[in-house]
């Protein structure tokens, strides 16, 4: 009997190819997509006084990190090499990447080039980038009448 009645599954399967085609909407297109076969992860921040921009660069050694600005365009690149391997060495998973990198922002306002500064502690990248005096923005009360 079950053979006469009629598939009910349509509407789950129009729900998932709804939500299929609403995904396309979604995609994110960066700035400036990485460059490079690895890409770090960035964490960009913003306080009263400076941007912060945070990277996790694991793996690599800080010599073989360059930090740039040119504009209102900060950007890091480097290479993570990949450690010798051995003759007799057989490999299971290789999941960690390696090879150069490339990651640049735009910042949101002018900084004072002279000020910025790069530190690296436990894997991470972190450059601070002061606020040009004109780009520090001021608050204006408002007053009740």
């Amino acid at each position: 009997m079950r053979a006469l009645t009629p598939w009910t599954g349509f509407e789950g399967l129009k729900k998932e190819m709804e939500r299929f085609f609403d995904r396309f909407g979604d995609w994110e297109w960066p700035e400036l997509r990485p460059l490079g076969e690895w890409s770090p992860k960035l964490d960009f921040s913003e306080t009263k006084e400076a941007f912060v921009m945070k990277g996790e660069v694991p793996g690599v050694e800080p010599k073989a990190i360059e930090v740039s600005l040119e504009g209102q365009m900060l950007t890091i690149k480097g290479e993570k090499k990949q450690e010798k391997q051995e003759k007799d060495e057989q490999y299971y998973r290789v999941e960690r990447s390696y090879g150069s990198f490339m990651r640049s922002v735009r910042l949101p306002a002018a900084v004072d080039g002279s000020k910025v500064t790069a530190a690296f502690k436990h894997g991470v990248l972190t450059v601070t980038l002061p606020k040009a005096p004109g780009a520090k923005g001021n608050l204006i009360p408002v007053k009740a009448e």
